[in-house]
């Protein structure tokens, strides 16, 4: 069933983007700092519903948790047909380019994704490796089960 099999490959492609980004923002200062926008995302989302955020362990951990789930989801969406490969790559460039232009106007801050021309560029570049991982993974997987 190909749903599995996208699925499967969204979680790839999500895998593959959050262990990129950690592994990334731990050694290049200009890094994007996607986790820092999600701790702020679930903590304003606890404050507006009157509940008081976590210690920010917690809220990294809860942000790591709903990247993947979400990102994975998004990713899914590439599929594991003929043109996987086509909307993995339309779909990183798609995330990677809301990546460095809706925090902001969300009112989760820039500078996470924004510093820098090569914080920006990598945020596309990272997001549009998950795409590709997605599409890859979803395409090997339809192929090991022929």
């Amino acid at each position: 069933m190909k749903i599995l099999e996208a699925l499967a490959g969204g979680l790839a492609g999500a895998c593959v983007l959050t262990l990129a980004h950690e592994s990334l923002r731990r050694v290049v200062p200009e890094a994007p700092r996607m986790d820092v926008l999600g701790m702020r995302a679930i903590a304003k989302l606890m404050e507006k519903g009157g509940a008081t955020p976590p210690d920010d362990k917690t809220l990294h951990d809860w942000a790591m948790v709903g990247d993947v789930i979400s990102n994975g989801l998004y990713y899914s969406l590439a599929g594991a047909g003929k043109n996987a490969w086509l909307r993995g790559t339309l779909l990183g460039a798609l995330a990677g380019i809301g990546a460095i232009t809706l925090p902001g106007p969300l009112g989760l801050g820039e500078a996470p994704s924004e510093r820098t021309t090569e914080t920006k560029a990598m945020a596309v570049g990272l997001y549009l490796l998950g795409g590709l991982a997605a599409a890859m993974a979803a395409r090997a997987i339809v192929k090991a089960t022929k």
